[in-house]
């Protein structure tokens, strides 16, 4: 189900309702009862995966927690299962077809089958999560939850289910363990968000795509590389706003039920480096590699080489995370290389006027990096890369793509500016004057009504 599309209203209309009717006791079965309901609106067979890796994590929990013989067989035995279901639905069609082509350079014809599998929507999240979970129990970071109920909620709740933020058990599981109290502020708070995400969504990024689709699906060499370059930077927003406007919603759902979810997102476009860029860009995940893969690499503490090579395992890994294309592989190492470079080449910290310069330049390095992520292949990377850098003169019409672009993200820009001006302030939006917040939801609700789009577009992380 699509919190874009006609249904989801009614449904959480009805959720809703009776959530604030049942007694607190109620309150969870309902809420995991309505989180498979979400889930089996898109396919409800798969299913059986979110309560396979549910009841593995849950057992390996129970067991870490009652000392049972072999510790670490428990929390293999969690990472195993959730990484073969990874990737079993998500990688293993690839690597298939990868070593059938690398086999055919040698003149060898392997018969391999032919693997056409459909990709689990919100896999990566809550494989990531579960998993996670089980590696706290085991460093003794949470204590293993006893209520099997409890921890299905956890893995299953229907806000961020699909697409994040992932949640990390020290976090969500006590509040889904504690009677929630859902106040006034709540409700209001949940809603301004859950409003600005949808206009973020249906407004910014599904309106920007027409631009984007323009270029990176039309015929290669139709097009110029001022248009691929403006192309960059429209699925550099659109990307932001479709996975940002998910976050939002997700969290003003949350909210509006007593929850409060992991900010996933921190004014991105105002980072002056790369290492700034990723305590502000999909915070959930660069935290999960962060704890789960580059400190159990070495991190910092096994010397300067080992550090650097940790860091360019854990990016290569995590572009890969997004899914089975070199081109996802490609964007982590760029990342990883300009994490090298900041670490090799430190600079001084810079004032204000050089900070507004480094912001700049960390933008192009972002929508540079987005290009990659972007294209479909190598070749097609190689092809807009081409146009990009020989043709790059303008066009006819070309200019109107520019105008588009500034349109549609300039109420976006301007809010984070103020933002970013007022001490990086996130909750400006909620504080702001009653007839102040009146006005501006005005305005975003029209915004959505006369110009949002009305195709019930996917957000664009449901592919990951």
């Amino acid at each position: 189900m699509l919190f874009n599309s006609l249904v989801f209203p009614l449904f959480f209309a009805v959720v809703y309702l009776l959530l604030r009717l049942l007694p607190a006791r109620g309150r969870n079965p309902l809420l995991l009862l309505a989180s498979y309901v979400f889930y089996a609106f898109w396919d409800w067979r798969f299913l059986s995966l979110i309560l396979l890796s549910t009841g593995v994590d849950f057992l390996c929990g129970r067991m870490l927690d009652r000392g049972a013989g072999g510790r670490r067989r428990w929390v293999a035995l969690s990472v195993a299962v959730n990484l073969t279901i990874l990737g079993t639905f998500k990688y293993l069609g690839f690597f298939v077809e990868e070593f059938a082509a690398l086999a055919g350079h040698f003149g060898l014809s392997p018969s391999l089958p032919v693997l056409e599998l459909v990709l689990p929507v919100g896999l990566s999240f809550y494989t990531f999560q579960s998993m996670g979970y089980t590696i706290d129990v085991y460093r003794g970071k949470v204590p293993a939850c006893r209520s099997p109920l409890d921890f299905a909620l956890f893995v299953a709740f229907f806000p961020q289910l699909v697409a994040g933020p992932i949640e990390r058990a020290s976090r969500l599981l006590p509040q889904i363990q504690r009677p929630r109290a859902i106040t006034r502020g709540d409700v209001a708070e949940g809603a301004q968000l859950v409003l600005w995400g949808y206009f973020k969504k249906l407004f910014v990024a599904d309106n920007l795509a027409v631009l984007v689709q323009r270029v990176f699906e039309g015929e290669p060499g139709a097009t110029s590389g001022w248009l691929v370059l403006l192309a960059a930077y429209a699925f550099t927003w659109q990307l932001y706003c479709d996975f940002s406007g998910y976050t939002d919603i997700a969290r003003g759902l949350a909210r509006m039920m007593g929850f409060e979810l992991t900010i996933n997102f921190r004014l991105p476009f105002f980072a002056s480096g790369p290492r700034d860029l990723w305590r502000r860009w999909h915070l959930s995940l660069s935290g999960w590699l962060r704890d789960y893969l580059y400190i159990p690499l070495g991190g910092n503490r096994r010397g300067t080489l080992r550090s650097h090579a940790a860091m360019m395992v854990t990016m290569v890994l995590g572009g890969l995370w997004h899914g089975a294309n070199w081109t996802f592989a490609l964007w982590g190492l760029y990342h990883g290389l300009a994490l090298l470079v900041q670490r090799l080449l430190p600079l001084p910290r810079p004032g204000p006027a050089l900070r507004i310069l480094a912001i700049v330049a960390m933008f192009q390095v972002t929508a540079f990096g987005f290009l990659i992520f972007r294209a479909h292949d190598l070749a097609h990377l190689g092809t807009l890369l081409h146009t990009l850098f020989t043709s790059f003169a303008p066009r006819a019409g070309d200019g109107a793509a520019l105008i588009q672009l500034c349109a549609l993200i300039a109420i976006p820009v301007i809010v984070e500016l103020i933002q970013f001006l007022k001490g990086e302030d996130l909750h400006l939006l909620i504080r702001l004057p009653a007839p102040a917040q009146a006005a501006l939801s005005t305005a975003l609700i029209l915004a959505i009504v006369v110009l949002g789009s009305t195709h019930g577009q996917k957000f664009i992380y449901f592919q990951f």
